[in-house]
């Protein structure tokens, strides 16, 4: 093989070397910025503080949750920030929407949405906690009745402090726990 032949064959070597660098670095761009697009448009990964949503969510649970085309529904368990109450997000399942009537009788431990009584399977204990609910209270316009499925330790609608929560301070819906690894899935029982 001739010098030139060589030198030929090392320099396309190298520049297919550049190339192929060039494409990895590309893939790796493109990844990022993916990553950086879904997490700011579509999902965030939130924390849970505290024992409120006991036994569903666990105090450090970290969930996937999204307000892509979300709408409130009742069941839904959401995160919303209440700034006036903590600086951090707030968990909490959706008990009523605008426009419905909640009702609780703490004798009988039962929650009522339009004269109907919950079955909610999913709570740790019966409601025995008034806190600062009285009587029949109709969710406003824009807003949803929240509570934690720990209903005799939870911070939710019940409470003054936290009352009606406006839609526009939902974050997103909770789609599912991503961590610890043995309470990965569905909060929903799926």
């Amino acid at each position: 093989m001739k010098k030139t032949d060589i030198k030929k064959t090392k320099e396309a070597e190298k520049a297919s070397s550049r190339i192929e660098t060039y494409e990895w670095i590309q893939c790796v761009v493109a990844a990022l910025v993916f990553c950086v697009l879904l997490f700011v448009f579509v999902v965030r990964i939130v924390d849970v503080n505290g024992s409120s949503m006991y036994p569903t969510l666990f105090n450090a649970d970290k969930m996937v949750v999204s307000d892509l085309f979300y709408k409130p529904k009742q069941g839904d368990i959401i995160v919303f920030q209440k700034d006036e109450y903590a600086d951090y997000a707030l968990v909490k399942r959706v008990i009523a929407t605008e426009g419905q009537t909640v009702e609780i009788d703490f004798d009988k431990h039962i929650v009522y949405v339009d004269g109907v009584a919950l079955d909610e399977p999913y709570i740790a204990e019966p409601t025995a906690n008034q806190i600062d609910f009285t009587g029949v209270q109709i969710v406003p316009e824009g807003c949803i009745f929240v509570m934690g499925d720990n209903r005799n330790d939870s911070t939710d609608s019940r409470d003054e402090r936290i009352g009606m929560v406006d839609t526009r301070d939902v974050i997103g819906k909770v789609l599912f726990i991503v961590f610890p690894f043995n309470n990965i899935g569905s909060p929903y029982g799926d």
